[in-house]
């Protein structure tokens, strides 16, 4: 067994970014983003947090009641953040749309977006694109002395055109 201490990756820092669907994608880790991203600012210091969950059936057969085979029936790829700036773009991913520079509280389902999670790890780039993604759980807002006001969002990550949910871009060529 090798052990290779280098391969072990911290997400020091990073970025997250959104645009309208459609907006062309990085196709890399180090591409320039496109000018059509927005930069959401700071995000809490939990980072961002990856969650894969299936939803499987066994298939069972008459003699034994053995399991024969496991279908699986569902597919979610969400991840979880808390952005902790308070500006329009933050504002218009956990609201909605700015009128005015005013946000209305409606209760309306959010919209599609494309989303870029860049994690960085001194000379090592991580990029996480999501292609069709959409803020589909909203967490509580607290409004406290001594504490960021912090706007918590899951993003749930949609299959593309090619079935693909989010892709996942490494670059290790500075190092």
């Amino acid at each position: 067994m090798t052990l290779t201490a280098d391969n072990v990756r911290v997400a020091v820092t990073g970025g997250i970014f959104v645009a309208p669907t459609g907006t062309a994608l990085p196709t890399s880790a180090i591409t320039a983003l496109n000018v059509a991203f927005n930069d959401l600012g700071y995000v809490g210091e939990n980072g961002v947090t990856e969650a894969q969950n299936a939803d499987v059936t066994d298939i069972k057969a008459w003699q034994n009641g053995d399991t024969v085979r496991k279908v699986q029936t569902s597919h979610d790829v969400t991840y979880n953040l808390t952005l902790i700036e308070t500006k329009d773009e933050v504002l218009e991913v956990y609201y909605g749309p700015l009128t005015g520079g005013v946000v209305h509280v409606t209760g309306d389902q959010l919209g599609h977006q494309s989303w870029v999670i860049e994690v960085v790890d001194g000379d090592v780039d991580i990029r996480i694109v999501i292609p069709d993604g959409q803020v589909t759980e909203r967490g509580d807002i607290t409004y406290a002395n001594g504490e960021a006001i912090g706007y918590d969002v899951t993003v749930t990550a949609y299959p593309d055109d090619s079935g693909v949910k989010a892709y996942i871009y490494r670059d290790e060529t500075a190092s």
